[in-house]
């Protein structure tokens, strides 16, 4: 297996930035964004942490609020918060010299078993198998692996053949072949078996059950939530608040949540207006400006955002007023970034006496 996967892996690797660099840095970097993001969506994302914070140090002197806007966009932002706090380690506690042996490395916040062999073997060649997505799909068709991939004894079963097959003299690039086979070759839909160089002894190709492996036991439950956003300007200024509680969105911006009545819950925003305008203290001045649906791992979002032209004094012990120029600088959750930038010429209107929203 290992000289078939070294001939394919020099015919078709992607010619990556982190792949020309043994720096554990600029390679924690890369496994860190690349966490549940495909490459081309992580890639600019890279370069941009590269650019802004060239060294460990850097990443670790800079604000929470610049890491997470510098994120935005890529999601699960616990990543982020994780990747300042582990810069602020190594930088303290080792001195700014990455840790060079597996177990300090899985130490480190944010970094998992799969984080850890990678950063192990890519940046100090230490021979320790990566086990991602990418690697579990295709060891699981090509030894018949029907053991579910999600729960312990699968995780145990791939990671005893892989001990197997790993070239121990050159761990970093058998990893990085792998993965690469198995996100360009063994893809999940439609994979590419006839161009496959493991096609005659791959077990699921000569059985016929490419669709069925791997198999998986546990599902997340997709929860629906409701979020109703109040939408305040008062005097060139927005109200806004700053998630404390530990979510997903934690140490992100948005705005001020408004309360919903029972009768209102289960229902769309514009069968609930009724019932949300007659709540509300200041009713006669809302307005529905725009409504979405965002999709989490765990939670189907239906967002609503409503103007008012003055917040109630319940929310405010929570919220704060900034600039409406400096709004459009702050880390903020997609759903609030693409309602935000579709309203940018509201920045324009604060000029004048009576900002409007664009309606939708």
């Amino acid at each position: 297996m290992k000289k078939t996967l070294s001939d394919w892996f020099s015919q078709y690797k992607r010619d990556l930035p982190w792949r020309h660099t043994k720096n554990p840095y600029f390679i924690w970097l890369s496994e860190v964004i690349l966490q549940q993001t495909q490459v081309v969506q992580g890639l600019p994302y890279y370069l941009n942490f590269c650019e802004k914070y060239p060294t460990v140090q850097d990443l670790a002197s800079a604000p929470e609020d610049e890491v997470l806007k510098l994120w935005q966009g890529l999601g699960y932002y616990s990543r982020a918060r994780n990747l300042h706090k582990t810069a602020k380690i190594i930088t303290e506690k080792y001195s700014g010299t990455f840790p060079n042996n597996y177990d300090e490395i899985r130490a480190l916040p944010g970094v998992g078993d799969y984080t850890a062999a990678a950063i192990a073997s890519f940046a100090f060649n230490l021979c320790y198998p990566v086990l991602d997505g990418n690697v579990s799909r295709a060891i699981s068709r090509m030894f018949g692996v029907t053991t579910p991939i999600d729960i312990s004894a699968g995780k145990a079963e791939l990671m005893k053949i892989l001990n197997k097959q790993i070239d121990k003299k050159n761990p970093s690039e058998f990893n990085q072949a792998i993965m690469e086979f198995g996100s360009m070759c063994c893809k999940p839909r439609q994979p590419l078996c006839l161009a496959c160089p493991f096609q005659k002894n791959c077990y699921a190709f000569r059985y016929a059950v490419i669709d069925t492996l791997p198999i998986k036991n546990n599902k997340i439950a997709v929860k629906p939530r409701r979020l109703d956003y109040l939408v305040c300007i008062e005097d060139d200024h927005i109200w806004i608040k700053k998630r404390t509680n530990r979510d997903i969105w934690q140490g992100l911006y948005d705005f001020p949540e408004m309360d919903l009545p029972r009768h209102c819950e289960g229902k769309s925003p514009k069968q609930s207006m009724s019932g949300l305008l007659r709540s509300a203290r200041n009713d006669e001045q809302m307005q529905l400006l725009y409504s979405c649906e965002h999709l989490l791992s765990h939670q189907k979002l239906t967002i609503s955002f409503f103007k008012t032209e003055k917040l109630p004094k319940n929310l405010k012990s929570t919220a704060q007023k900034v600039p409406l120029s400096q709004f459009f600088e702050l880390a903020v959750p997609k759903p609030i970034h693409n309602f935000a930038s579709q309203n940018q010429h509201v920045v324009k209107a604060a000029k004048k006496k009576r900002p409007k929203l664009k309606k939708f």
